[in-house]
């Protein structure tokens, strides 16, 4: 599996990319009018792990590769984007890739122009997912149309046809895709269509510094209970601050975290919770060439692991060998030893789990 991918969406003026920029460490412009992005800007973020340094020292690596997140910064929507208001379909089109939608809403008060010309985040969250469940019905109503006729000679569309006309009914109501109980088989006729409310949503809530380091107001509380009773997954941050974090170098950085009472940046509690909403995890490798983070899905055996990286590194999996990172450590990579070779699980049945270091030692 390739890098995380998330698209930040949100109403002009909440922040969006202004945290871009943070996260990035990237030149998009970010200033107080709408539309200021129009085209989508594209960054990839290297996820650092203080465990690969660890690593790497241990198996002395010529280089260490992080993980990355893909983050897509994609213009302000506005109220009637499904209809073509402001940059209309321009917008829906450039989050049909992205793995996840990430929100940015504003919880700050002050003097930056809002749309609306008030702070209310659940109308802000409540505009967008009707903007994107009317795109969704528009395009769902045009694939019915088109199975429909098709039925006449190939009645095995049938229940592709049930699975859209599932689907449609649900935006009938106004509903997001992915709050509609589907079937496995429903799951796979409807793959083709991406629609775009069937995306995981991580709702960021943007806040002001006055309200740092508990990231909390009323605000906040109030898009956390509507995340827990939506399905919803929810990170608090203050777009302002992580912008004059990315502007520190590297060694500065946790001191002024520390000043601010923070353990660790927005960033990363970002990229932790998109990787929680989608099931994810990195796994890591290590060995003299590079010690190197990998993107997978939770609960894939450690054999299927090792396909994401090469399918001859699977193929000769037989003879590769798993150890915890705590066990590693510890026995300073000695993983042939008695004691680390009691901490190796079978490789095929091993089912992976954070934090797990995984060796594929003479394979091939």
């Amino acid at each position: 599996m390739a890098g995380l991918s998330c698209g930040f969406v949100g109403l002009p003026n909440v922040g969006k990319s202004t945290l871009f920029n943070a996260v990035t460490r990237s030149s998009v412009p970010a200033s107080d009018y709408p539309f200021c992005t129009i085209d989508p800007n594209i960054g990839n973020v290297a996820v650092k792990d203080s465990r690969l340094e660890v690593l790497s020292k241990i198996s002395g690596s010529n280089q260490i590769i992080y993980a990355t997140t893909e983050f897509v910064d994609i213009a302000g929507l506005v109220e009637g984007a499904s209809k073509g208001e402001g940059l209309g379909n321009a917008f829906l089109s450039h989050i049909r890739d992205v793995d996840a939608i990430v929100q940015v809403v504003r919880c700050f008060e002050g003097d930056v122009i809002h749309v609306k010309g008030r702070v209310d985040p659940i109308e802000d969250v409540e505009i967008i997912t009707l903007e994107l469940v009317l795109s969704d019905l528009a395009s769902c109503e045009n694939s019915l149309a088109k199975v429909e006729k098709q039925l006449k000679t190939k009645k095995e569309l049938q229940p592709v046809f049930d699975a859209l006309t599932k689907v449609k009914l649900h935006l009938d109501q106004s509903k997001p895709v992915r709050s509609l109980a589907l079937t496995q088989e429903e799951k796979v006729h409807l793959l083709p269509y991406r629609f775009l409310t069937s995306k995981p949503v991580l709702l960021v809530c943007n806040v002001g510094e006055e309200d740092l380091p508990n990231m909390t107001n009323k605000h906040v509380e109030r898009v956390k209970e509507y995340a827990k009773s939506h399905g919803l997954g929810v990170v608090a941050l203050c777009a302002k601050l992580e912008q004059e974090i990315a502007q520190l170098d590297p060694a500065d950085q946790g001191a002024f975290l520390e000043s601010a009472g923070l353990k660790e940046s927005g960033l990363q509690r970002l990229v932790h919770a998109s990787f929680d909403l989608l099931g994810l995890m990195n796994y890591l490798t290590t060995g003299e060439i590079e010690t190197r983070a990998w993107t997978i899905t939770k609960g894939m055996t450690a054999w299927e692991a090792a396909g994401k990286i090469h399918s001859d590194i699977q193929k000769g999996f037989v003879r590769a060998e798993v150890v915890s990172y705590d066990d590693f450590v510890k026995y300073n990579g000695r993983v042939g030893a008695k004691e680390a070779g009691k901490a190796r699980a079978e490789g095929r049945d091993y089912i992976m789990k954070d934090g797990d270091v995984v060796l594929f030692l003479h394979h091939g």
